[in-house]
């Protein structure tokens, strides 16, 4: 195999962009911490973390391979690999196993119940790219798909999924459609000329207020899994510097210009942090 198929199976894979990365890692790390009480496993943690790169890959290429046929008609990703006819779509699925295949071994080292609903994660992860043919709201089902990451850290720590687990996996979901319905406004224009559906094209002129309505609603249910595990000031003072940072994106994409969204999109890393950091310091203290 060439050096440059090994960077086109790269860049397939989006390691050059590890935003996606981040936005998986975030919830998936809320979720451990949690469950464990601010404690996990490290083999846990571990499995978690390489799941999560495995995952995010595995989803990129099959993404990339629903949009084959659309990808050419988009300014920003007409050069992907398999759009530019430089991986072949055969060759993109023959990736997305190998990469489901090496999360799958890993989960193998956790619990049955886990076990049993990584195959309900990996539904929704080979799934979520064929939406946006169908409904305006493929958003929320990539809250769900990034937000399993969640239910399946309650159960390889807990061995259960109590309803705290529901909470953050709902806090994640509105999330998600907040920072991808601002992804999906960069290009919204290309995909509604072409004929995909996204909650941008759905929103309209009301898109702003819509993430910011989803923005509140994470927040709120962040908020309630504060309550309910008794969390202290650290982890309100984490949710507050996430709201500062949503209120900002709102800054970004005020006039609603490709670079501003595209901005207020990679953002979301800082806002995944700053709740992460704030329940990182309420345990450890």
């Amino acid at each position: 195999m060439s050096v440059q198929k090994l960077k086109d199976y790269a860049l397939l894979m989006r390691l050059h962009r590890p935003i996606g990365i981040f936005l998986l890692l975030w919830p998936t790390l809320w979720g451990l911490w949690f469950a464990a009480d601010g404690r996990p496993d490290a083999l846990v943690l571990a499995v978690f973390a390489l799941g999560v790169v495995l995952m995010r890959s595995a989803g990129c290429v099959i993404n990339d391979y629903a949009d084959r046929n659309f990808d050419p008609h988009v300014a920003r990703t007409r050069d992907r690999p398999i759009a530019a006819g430089r991986v072949a779509p055969r060759e993109a699925l023959a990736l997305f196993a190998v990469l489901g295949l090496a999360a799958f071994a890993l989960v193998l080292a956790l619990n049955r119940l886990t076990l049993v609903l990584a195959f309900a994660g990996a539904a929704l992860a080979a799934t979520y790219p064929f939406l946006k043919r169908f409904t305006h709201l493929p958003q929320f089902y990539l809250g769900a798909a990034f937000g399993w990451g969640i239910v399946m850290a309650f159960a390889a720590v807990t061995g259960a999924v109590p309803a705290l687990a529901w909470v953050l996996f709902a806090a994640n979901v509105f999330w998600a459609a907040a920072y991808d319905t601002v992804y999906a406004m960069v290009d919204r224009e290309d995909d509604a000329r072409i004929g995909v559906k996204s909650t941008a094209i759905l929103f309209g002129s009301y898109d702003r207020l819509m993430v910011g309505a989803c923005h509140v609603a994470a927040l709120a249910f962040l908020a309630l899994a504060g309550v309910m595990a008794r969390l202290g000031p650290p982890y309100y003072a984490g949710l507050a510097a996430a709201a500062g940072l949503a209120a900002y994106q709102q800054y970004l994409i005020r006039d609603r210009d490709r670079d501003g969204c595209f901005r207020a999109f990679l953002n979301n890393n800082w806002l995944g942090a700053a709740v992460f950091a704030g329940l990182l310091v309420d345990y450890a203290l």
